[in-house]
């Protein structure tokens, strides 16, 4: 722990009233608060946390647990980062632990959070029904608990703040039909396990659906992308590719990252910048793939405005503070209040005047590979 110190041993003059001041001094000192927080993945606690799940008392600070799904990914990297800025301006301790995709080792760390004694506990759940229990469990301690980004099922879960993700597969289906009004479709979809991935879908097929049922488009491919890995979603488009002797026509990925894998598997059998790809989130690969033209669009979601928005609501419950949400979001058990964001929709066009006028990514590193 931060803080602490030693009594001064020299000779106690002054009589009782004396003593007893340095005593308490003493005291005061062995149970300052001092954790320092950061995105530790370890399990267990350093050896100079308590142990016994008390927070020391009288530190007048709100401390938020943020127990991630993974910090593999660019994306729940600025995530991280945007949250414990936004947490810490506010005058919030975050003590942030990342799981990398393992379900028993996330309910484990949540678990090691609670009996931190956080205020609150943030969840980005791997696996959306798991996380169930971590929400019991910390509701018995009397901690709230707010889901970022994805949702926990089955679970009486205080709140979750997010974009609107049906929205967001509605924004890929709408660009990549306008260009491919007719043909045969893949969709590269993300883990099942994930709640986000499932909204993804049904907003993609919101959009489809018609078409579909006319015949003028034909889903050649629909699989799930296990753990979201790259590695799953490239098997999936090869195997794609090989049932239909590369007759597909466009592809949908359920996020940048399996989009960077489809288009792998494009480029390996010459098809990369034939075949239109979208993708979301906007990692900066994808906007490099954007302007090289082998993808033709993601879904930006500014994340800034998501951790500030999520910084905020997580200190005023932790506070015991009114919220107030936009949404009622059913997740199987309760409809959870929430606050959904909007997301936009980017392409070559619209680069310019989005994620690097926001400053999300760099002009310089973007067109990195393009001569201009």
């Amino acid at each position: 722990m931060k803080g602490g110190g030693t009594v001064n041993r020299s000779r106690v003059r002054g009589g009782t009233a004396w003593l007893l001041s340095l005593l308490l001094l003493a005291s005061a000192c062995l149970f300052a608060s001092c954790e320092e927080n950061g995105d530790a993945s370890e399990l267990a606690p350093p050896a100079e946390q308590p142990t016994d799940g008390e927070r020391p008392p009288g530190d007048g600070k709100v401390n938020i647990g943020f127990s991630m799904d993974t910090l593999l990914e660019e994306r729940w990297r600025k995530d991280r980062d945007l949250f414990k800025a936004a947490a810490e301006a506010l005058g919030a301790e975050v003590d942030i632990l990342a799981a990398d995709g393992d379900d028993a080792l996330q309910i484990a760390q949540a678990e090691t959070l609670i009996s931190r004694g956080v205020d609150l506990l943030v969840i980005v759940p791997h696996n959306a029904e798991a996380m169930a229990t971590i929400v019991q469990k910390a509701h018995a301690a009397d901690v709230k608990v707010l889901a970022y980004d994805r949702l926990v099922r089955n679970a009486n879960v205080d709140m979750y703040v997010s974009f609107d993700n049906v929205r967001v597969g509605e924004l890929q289906a709408e660009a990549i039909t306008k260009l491919v009004p007719r043909g045969n479709y893949a969709y590269i979809g993300g883990a099942e396990t994930d709640n986000n991935a499932h909204l993804l879908k049904q907003g993609v097929f919101n959009v489809l659906q018609p078409r579909i049922d006319s015949g003028d488009i034909r889903i050649v491919y629909d699989q799930w992308t296990e753990n979201w890995e790259p590695a799953n979603a490239f098997e999936n488009m090869e195997a794609a590719l090989e049932a239909n002797g590369n007759a597909i026509d466009a592809v949908i990925a359920a996020n940048d990252a399996t989009a960077d894998a489809v288009i792998e598997a494009l480029a390996a059998r010459g098809l990369a910048g034939k075949v239109p790809v979208a993708g979301q989130d906007a990692d900066l690969t994808a906007a490099q793939h954007i302007v090289e033209g082998t993808q033709t669009m993601t879904v930006y979601k500014p994340i800034q405005s998501l951790a500030q928005a999520a910084a905020e609501l997580a200190v005023k419950l932790a506070s015991g503070a009114a919220v107030t949400s936009n949404r009622s979001i059913p997740n199987g058990k309760v409809d959870v209040p929430s606050l959904l964001l909007a997301p936009i929709a980017v392409d070559r066009a619209t680069i310019d005047a989005t994620i690097i006028a926001d400053g999300f990514h760099s002009r310089e590193d973007v067109y990195r590979n393009v001569k201009e």
